[in-house]
């Protein structure tokens, strides 16, 4: 593995992370005031990633070996480095501010599982809307939560049932990043919860469909810059065109393998949004730090909060490799769950503990919410990042089951 940087992904680095602190950082707690960010402003940052050549937002490709090319030539030399260059992209991002980042038009999480499952039909349907978006704005979305049904994917409620050349669908799903506006979400539903991860089903549903509708616009402690919602489901009916991958791929548990296809894809992402946030305030800490206190006296308390310093960077920087790692291997092709959940329960876990120890270090200073300091609402922030897209515990279990994978019991 070489984790040394090109020069694309150094001048990207040093372009987001300039843009961040200049533009965005200033507009921030505004943002998260006011629950959302304005229209325009979104729409300079699509006109700004046109002319830049490439899509807002970012997703990992499927981490799936690659087939051979036209010419009958293995993918071996066309392995590329978008996945972990997208990860480079969400570090910075979230420094700045990751409710922007959730926010911004583009397939969202709804991409990954389409483009693992969706056919070519499919792709080309649903990923159109985003080509051109000067003028229209376009989001998508991913509905697997339920307000019982978590973490434990395969406890999902929602129902579904064919009727002729339609599926109706029937339930709730809950905590859905952009479900209010975005023009289609892949929602997933069992055709029997006896059958477990077996009975389920993934479909594309577009906003309008009958029976179709928005609950409740949630508010949240943190990353209130997001749009977060409830969606519902009565009777709506979804047309077979819909049904991700087409029928044939619900054969065995492709509907399980769907949903967790998509945590692979997603979960490297979450964690390297955290990185981004506890970066944030861990610089914070450190300059506050640098302002007040002469470290190099020898005065123990100063010791003390220096090696807290310490703890919380390197934690940080294991917590980046183990990312860039899940990332990586997403790129050569290499399947990577039990990499993409250690990337997220670490990065997690560090994240947390740097806004903790920023918090504590700058005692009264850092739980205000001034204009100019962020380190309250990075602190707010922070806390989702070990809930969703797969608790901490829940990695935890992916892990060691990974781990241990063919021993007897598992």
């Amino acid at each position: 593995m070489d984790f040394l940087l090109s020069d694309r992904q150094k001048t990207l680095r040093e372009g987001i992370r300039g843009f961040a602190a200049n533009v965005i950082r200033p507009q921030a707690l505004s943002w998260d005031r006011n629950a959302g960010v304005p229209e325009p402003f979104l729409k300079q940052m699509v006109q700004m990633a046109a002319q830049m050549g490439g899509q807002l937002g970012v997703s990992l490709e499927p981490a799936v070996a690659r087939a051979p090319d036209e010419s009958g030539e293995s993918g071996e030399k066309k392995k590329s480095s978008a996945n972990l260059t997208a990860l480079i992209g969400a570090e910075e991002m979230a420094w700045g501010d990751a409710g922007l980042l959730l926010c911004l038009p583009g397939p969202g999480l709804g991409g990954p599982p389409v483009r693992a499952s969706g056919t070519p039909e499919q792709k080309e349907r649903f990923f159109g809307i985003f080509k051109d978006m000067s003028e229209t704005l376009a989001w998508g979305a991913y509905g697997l939560t339920e307000p019982g049904a978590g973490s434990d994917v395969a406890g999902i409620r929602a129902s579904c049932r064919k009727e002729g050349g339609e599926w109706v669908i029937n339930g709730r799903k809950c905590y859905i990043t952009n479900g209010a506006r975005a023009a289609w979400t892949v929602v997933f539903a069992t055709i029997d919860p006896a059958l477990g991860r077996a009975g389920h089903r993934a479909f594309v549903v577009e906003k309008g469909t009958p029976g179709f509708g928005v609950g409740r616009i949630e508010e949240k402690m943190g990353l209130r810059a997001s749009e977060t919602a409830e969606l519902v489901f009565e009777e709506c009916r979804v047309p077979e065109a819909n049904l991700l991958g087409g029928e044939e791929s619900y054969q065995s548990k492709e509907g399980f393998m769907t949903a967790m296809k998509t945590f692979d894809n997603t979960r490297p992402l979450v964690a390297a949004m955290a990185i981004g946030i506890g970066r944030a305030a861990y610089e914070y800490a450190r300059d506050f730090v640098k302002e007040r206190y002469l470290l190099s006296r020898s005065i123990p308390r100063y010791g003390a909060i220096a090696e807290r310093l310490a703890k919380v960077g390197r934690q940080l920087e294991a917590a980046r490799m183990v990312t860039w790692r899940a990332g990586w291997m997403a790129d050569q092709g290499i399947p990577n769950a039990k990499e993409a959940s250690m990337s997220k329960a670490i990065a997690g876990q560090a994240a947390i503990g740097a806004c903790i120890e920023a918090i504590d270090i700058c005692g009264a200073e850092g739980t205000i919410a001034h204009d100019h300091q962020l380190l309250e609402k990075w602190f707010r922030d922070i806390k989702v990042y070990d809930i969703f897209e797969g608790t901490g515990n829940i990695q935890r279990i992916v892990i060691s089951k990974r781990v241990i994978e063919g021993l007897k019991g598992f």
